[in-house]
């Protein structure tokens, strides 16, 4: 550089070393505080957190900072305020015995959601039931417990088990999980062609028109397309899909076509696009080596995933995973980046009002950069730089989904032929 326009820069040179020395920050600097400030200010709501009962017990649970990806220390970390805890049971056969052994697993959860919110640790987080109880126990600076139902197996036969879910707590309830459930064929038919339904059962239609009338939110995440269009059809109130992604950035089952997706948006209802590695990124296939020793490593896995195992177990688990991505590297995981290309597809496709967050932590969930609830605040940070406004973030995290659960609730009370 010419000594002329070495001198010439000195001046703005020692004006920007007082502007840094005085506190002025940086353009990264400034997007960061930006967001942070906006993610103190929203309510952040995650709609799809599994758990295992044995972290719900007086002498270990979510008060302290458990191998888990969320529990409170993480939470208040990460800035997440508000988790849909997940009772959640596997499918298994479609036998009475089946069904009474789902309902078992079922109530353990339900129980182990209310002893942490009202016996370990009601001064810490509270369980809401309506949109307002979130919004009111947010503002007390407490954290909020939600409760949703992933498969209506435990149900079995019985409807009145819906009113019973919904009296414990549940809020959002899906019919089908992987596998074809009583109620509804699964996504994973997809994979041999077999459908035991073609959609809905005539009991899953029954249980449409009675979760429209108790309140309960109708989830499409995890059911075949055609039992979710089925079911948009029949219901008379906004449906959600609790945790999936868009179908057309990743081609896997478990995402929504634009076909879905458009018959969402005409219902109302909104999509908590889902932060799992697998639904937001196609990877190549993996060679023989690899699919083998990741295939065997996953046998060793309980029904329920890595949740389900004792802490030794699954720190195991994590190392024999490890030694396998040493031997034989694999594709690079999804990062929030990729993750929030799916929540700018479904904007674009659906609109602002129609798209919410989850993440599935403790359910094969996360994403590098978003892998724990004390990583929540990332999400916020990469909505920022990509120009959300304050607005359209508190609706992506919270306000669409909130909007939902008053207006499932509406319709409920207008069936129920009450006031309101």
């Amino acid at each position: 550089m010419p000594l002329l326009a070495r001198v010439l820069l000195l001046p703005l040179a020692f004006t920007l070393g007082l502007a840094i020395a005085a506190g002025a920050q940086t353009p990264d600097a400034a997007v960061v505080a930006k967001a942070r400030a906006i993610h103190e200010r929203v309510i952040t709501l995650d709609t799809h957190d599994d758990i295992a009962v044995r972290n719900f017990t007086s002498e270990r649970n979510y008060t302290q900072r458990l191998d888990t990806q969320v529990n409170l220390p993480k939470m208040q970390e990460g800035g997440l305020d508000a988790s849909f805890f997940i009772v959640y049971v596997a499918q298994g056969p479609l036998t009475a015995a089946g069904y009474d052994q789902a309902y078992a697993q079922a109530v353990a959860k339900f129980d182990a959601i209310h002893r942490l919110t009202e016996q370990i640790a009601p001064a810490r987080i509270g369980l809401a039931l309506t949109a307002a109880d979130v919004r009111r126990i947010a503002a007390s600076g407490r954290k909020v417990a939600l409760i949703g139902v992933e498969n209506a197996y435990p149900l079995g036969t019985d409807l009145s088990r819906l009113k019973e879910f919904y009296d414990r707590g549940g809020r959002y309830l899906s019919l089908a999980h992987n596998g074809h459930s009583q109620f509804a064929d699964s996504n994973t038919g997809e994979r041999d062609g077999t459908w035991l339904h073609h959609g809905l059962s005539a009991l899953g239609k029954q249980a449409i028109a009675e979760m429209n009338r108790l309140g309960f939110m109708i989830d499409l995440s995890h059911p075949s397309k055609q039992a979710n269009l089925q079911a948009i059809a029949l219901s008379k109130a906004p449906v959600i899909a609790s945790h999936s992604s868009a179908r057309a950035v990743a081609n896997h089952s478990r995402n929504l076509d634009d076909e879905q997706l458009l018959a969402i948006k005409n219902n109302g209802g909104v999509v908590q696009t889902v932060a799992f590695d697998g639904y937001v990124k196609i990877k190549p296939p993996d060679g023989p080596a690899r699919a083998a020793a990741v295939a065997q490593l996953r046998r060793s896995l309980p029904a329920g995933g890595l949740g389900e195992m004792s802490d030794q177990a699954r720190a195991q688990y994590r190392a024999r995973m490890a030694e396998v991505n040493r031997q034989f590297p694999g594709q690079p995981r999804a990062t929030v980046a990729d993750f929030v290309n799916h929540i700018d597809y479904l904007v674009k496709k659906m609109g602002i009002d129609h798209v919410g967050i989850s993440s599935d932590f403790d359910g094969g969930g996360g994403v590098d950069g978003w892998d724990g609830a004390d990583e929540t605040f990332n999400v916020t940070l990469e909505l920022v730089r990509r120009g959300y406004t304050e607005d359209q973030i508190g609706k992506l995290w919270s306000g669409n989904l909130l909007r939902v659960m008053d207006d499932v609730q509406r319709v409920a009370q207008r069936l129920q032929g009450k006031a309101g």
